[in-house]
């Protein structure tokens, strides 16, 4: 029998990790050898454990699933990463494929079709849950550039103009420009609207 699929497993939540962890380790060609619950310590724990792949959620603390995919495909890590989140929003699954994901599932997906998909992963395919890639096509593109994604991101955090522009090394004009574009492609209010739609359409 060859060896088993060594995976590794991201979320905040220990309970959805730990109930992950035991229904993918009845599998018997599924390893389970690793867990973390920060974003920032996926990479760590991707060099640490070389799985072959990590079921990495969206949103935790530290940095988001997503970046960390981007991080360890610029590292060229061997890893295959497949997005598990509780938000099947289109615009988390285009930003995730443009990341490097290798799939994008929901976490309400049954244990079965999860164990089937990190079967396919580790074979070198790419797995998405077909509703949401409808649901992908259907919605178009992300109209928001990378730099006014970044700047959405920083306001939702509650930051002013000034510090924005610290953050993120522009002038205070160059973010004003960036948010006026922003809210005119989202149709929004103002800044922290914009902010809001953006997230709840998946777009940052």
């Amino acid at each position: 029998m060859s060896r088993p699929i060594r995976l590794l497993l991201a979320d905040d939540q220990d309970l959805v990790r730990g109930g992950l962890s035991a229904l993918l380790s009845l599998e018997p060609d599924i390893e389970v050898v690793a867990q973390v619950g920060r974003g920032d310590e996926i990479v760590k724990a991707l060099r640490q454990h070389s799985p072959d792949v990590a079921l990495i959620d969206i949103e935790m603390p530290g940095m988001d699933g997503i970046e960390a995919v981007r991080q360890a495909v610029e590292a060229r890590l061997s890893t295959r990463c497949l997005i598990v989140t509780t938000f099947g929003r289109p615009g988390y699954l285009r930003r995730a494929m443009d990341a490097g994901a290798a799939g994008f599932v929901v976490k309400d997906t049954p244990a079965e079709q999860l164990a089937a998909m990190v079967r396919r992963v580790a074979q070198g395919q790419r797995v998405v849950d077909p509703a949401l890639a409808a649901d992908s096509l259907a919605s178009g593109l992300n109209p928001l550039t990378e730099r006014e994604q970044q700047v959405l991101r920083a306001a939702a955090e509650g930051g002013s103009i000034k510090q924005i522009a610290a953050e993120l090394h522009l002038s205070a004009g160059t973010v004003r420009n960036h948010l006026s574009a922003a809210i005119g492609k989202t149709g929004a209010e103002n800044r922290h609207d914009a902010a809001r739609q953006a997230a709840s359409r998946g777009w940052i």
